[in-house]
């Protein structure tokens, strides 16, 4: 019944202070007025001690019915709650990721792409009200995920990716975006965006990074890049020995920056470079802050006055303590 209880006007309850005085004006009023009491019979009765038990109760009725005043004024109400949220603006992000061989460097541990993976994931479940595809490539491209609100998909397909000797070797940096904005050019949403991740620089494709910008702009989608490797040089693979194992050796960490950064400058997006796995981390924060899906969010109050019934409760006790007056008290005179 009283549940989300609150009150409208709290300022009342500072009257249940003068209790105490009232509490001590009856002991003082009580102790002037011990008078010797008549009763007409004492048969029923066994005189003062009966008085005062009925005074005392009356005395509490009328400290209770103050009680009861005094929430009544404080105005008790409950409040049901009802929110009605909608997704007023969806966004559909794709994560085009390079997967080539350099991806195995062991700059990152255990490797980048692993760290790669366990950072995307992290970052899918943290878009709960967005829909999310995701391409890789290395020499050459495809879609591992179509656009999809289903983040179970997403994050299996994630959790599989590996480099692949099958796999045309290299590092198609154009061809990666130009599949991510594929996936994206027919998408209704009113913000569209593509992650690009790679460690190196664009040797490999038929098409070239700037047209996949170009493509990029004319669907208006905006492209956020990184790159991924530590500064100078890192442990990565060079070769495969006859037992089918990588061969490791320190190679320069060469990364295209400079097209990166206009990549994400002529989309409207930002580049980022990220040298480990916290800088990963918080370059991912920064894009889920920067994307933000608009939420409305509309609550609805619905307020049940509880103060009649503390009204009531004093009226009857106040009723209770006249009733005795005029009956009970009279008859013992």
């Amino acid at each position: 019944m009283f549940n989300n209880l609150t009150f409208e006007n709290p300022a009342w309850f500072w009257l249940l202070l003068a209790i105490p005085l009232f509490v001590v004006w009856y002991l003082i009023k009580r102790k002037e007025s011990q008078v010797p009491v008549k009763f007409t019979s004492t048969q029923a009765f066994s005189g003062s001690s009966f008085w005062g038990y009925i005074k005392h109760t009356m005395f509490a009725f009328k400290i209770l019915a103050w009680v009861f005043l005094t929430i009544a004024m404080a105005r008790p109400r409950t409040v049901d709650v009802t929110t009605d949220i909608k997704k007023t603006r969806g966004i559909d992000i794709v994560m085009s990721i390079d997967i080539s061989a350099s991806m195995l460097a062991k700059d990152f541990e255990p490797n980048r792409m692993e760290v790669v993976k366990e950072v995307a994931s992290e970052f899918v479940k943290n878009r709960p009200n967005d829909r999310v595809g995701l391409v890789v490539f290395s020499g050459e491209s495809y879609t591992k995920t179509p656009v999809t609100s289903d983040k179970s998909i997403v994050l299996n397909t994630l959790k599989d990716i590996s480099y692949s000797s099958q796999i045309e070797g290299g590092t198609a940096i154009g061809m990666g975006l130009a599949t991510a904005v594929n996936r994206l050019k027919d998408s209704k949403a009113k913000s569209k965006v593509i992650i690009l991740l790679t460690d190196g620089v664009n040797n490999s494709g038929f098409i070239e990074p700037n047209t996949a910008t170009d493509l990029a702009l004319e669907y208006d989608i905006k492209v956020y890049a990184i790159g991924v490797g530590s500064m100078g040089t890192a442990l990565s693979p060079v070769a495969i020995d006859r037992n089918g194992q990588f061969q490791y050796r320190n190679t320069k960490v060469e990364i295209d920056e400079a097209l990166l950064q206009d990549i994400s400058t002529k989309t409207g997006g930002q580049y980022f470079r990220a040298t480990n796995e916290d800088k990963l981390k918080s370059i991912y924060e920064e894009i889920n802050k920067l994307e933000k899906t608009e939420i409305k969010e509309t609550k609805y109050y619905n307020y049940d006055e509880k103060y009649p019934i503390f009204v009531i409760i004093a009226g009857l006790l106040m009723a209770l303590v006249a009733l005795m007056k005029y009956t009970i008290m009279r008859s013992l005179v």
